[in-house]
């Protein structure tokens, strides 16, 4: 195999990691019942093994929307490295990154959980949660135009969620432009790099579970606290941005300790 064919090549299995990680990130990010059993707990950590890769990230992605309850095909969950080959490769071999997109609509089950209660200043309340779009941007450069395009089509479109994925760093400009749209979408940057590995596979990573607005308000009742009582979890840590949490949100932290069994901590994402 010459230099050009092999390099193409990893660029497919590069590729096929963080497409299968994407999906099995969108997968991850729904609120969890503290309630629901082990084996739902499990079932959620076998969902999210699937999502993390492009064939992986493909995966990954698409097993984290479905964690959500985000509607997903099983067959794009499960997309093998051949299909991803056949659906998603140039004549030559190269990956065609343009047709590295795809979208997820939310249950109806997802939008009445994530619906806050009605009120009299607020009747018809909006979902926290929405559809959501991923991109993997085939620019080689990554500036203010790139952010502004992309946020025009989530905000034509009515994305509740923009994810978009590149092979080259933002530029300093991009990065605060990506601050200047956030009142009107919201929108997630990743390099490709960052999505070829499932962080959230690592047996050192415990596991973050998104409480729901409900579950927030009962923990925080249960244990007569303040929100800003809860120890912190920064936005920008690489589990807070897996699961796209924002600023107020609480997560639930379940580890295994060998003298204390199974027990769980909170955090406030800040």
């Amino acid at each position: 195999m010459d230099e050009g064919n092999d390099a193409r090549s990893k660029e497919v299995v590069r590729l096929w990691r963080a497409w299968r990680t994407a999906h099995e990130m969108i997968a991850d990010r729904r609120s969890t019942d503290e309630g629901s059993s082990q084996s739902s707990c499990l079932g959620s950590e076998r969902l999210v093994r699937l999502m993390l890769g492009s064939r992986r990230c493909d995966l990954r992605v698409r097993v984290l929307m479905r964690q959500q309850e985000y509607e997903l095909a099983e067959d794009e969950i499960k997309i093998s490295l051949d299909r991803f080959r056949s659906d998603y490769c140039n004549p030559d071999g190269s990956v065609n990154r343009g047709k590295l997109q795809f979208s997820a609509r939310p249950s109806d089950a997802m939008l009445r959980k994530n619906t806050p209660p009605k009120t009299d200043s607020d009747p018809d309340p909006t979902p926290d949660c929405g559809p959501v779009w991923v991109e993997f941007l085939s620019d080689t450069s990554f500036g203010v135009g790139q952010i502004r395009n992309f946020a025009k089509y989530i905000i034509t479109n009515q994305y509740k969620t923009g994810i978009m994925i590149t092979h080259g760093a933002l530029s300093p400009a991009a990065r605060k432009s990506l601050a200047s749209v956030e009142n009107l979408a919201k929108i997630e940057c990743f390099l490709e790099e960052d999505l070829l590995v499932n962080i959230t596979h690592h047996e050192l990573v415990p596991r973050h579970v998104l409480l729901s607005r409900e579950e927030k308000t009962a923990l925080l009742k249960r244990y007569r606290l303040k929100e800003t009582q809860l120890p912190r979890i920064l936005q920008k840590d690489p589990v807070a941005r897996y699961l796209g949490l924002k600023r107020g949100q609480v997560v639930k932290i379940i580890r295994t300790s060998e003298t204390a069994g199974r027990y769980a901590s909170y955090r406030l994402c800040v």
